[in-house]
């Protein structure tokens, strides 16, 4: 797993809000500004999380955006797997993104991965962004 500069931009604009609360709306461009991430490139991903209902959004001048979820109801696996897919480091040890590589040709090979996925998955799926705030 490695992850994207959308993954990494999309988890820190949820802690951001996250340590905002869900009731207050925050723009565009002060998440922007606050992370340091290009506002046109956090406006695409910011859709993608308000499309998969991580977010709410309100538009006009007191406009922004706001979670969606509580915070400890938000894994980064969830996260990582809506915007970069799988957690595995090679698609023939996913489990929700499966598909065949040379490397089942390996058996030990595979059970490595799967090991790496495992710890991975774990750590990402028991991890919340209120545990992170």
């Amino acid at each position: 797993m490695k992850l994207t500069s959308r993954s990494e931009y999309a988890l820190l604009a949820l802690l951001y809000l996250a340590r905002h609360g869900s009731e207050k709306l925050v723009t565009v461009d002060t998440i922007a500004k606050a992370q340091d991430i290009p506002p046109k490139f956090l406006e695409q991903i910011l859709l993608m999380l308000k499309r998969a209902r991580y977010l709410k959004s309100s538009k006009g001048q007191h406009g922004g955006y706001a979670l969606g979820k509580p915070a400890d109801k938000i894994s980064l696996a969830e996260i990582v797997r809506l915007i970069d897919g799988a957690l595995a480091p090679t698609e023939s040890v996913s489990v929700y993104f499966f598909e065949h590589t040379p490397i089942e040709k390996e058996k030990n090979l595979i059970k490595v991965f799967k090991d790496i996925r495992d710890y991975v998955s774990k750590k990402l799926e028991n991890t919340t962004l209120a545990d992170l705030v």
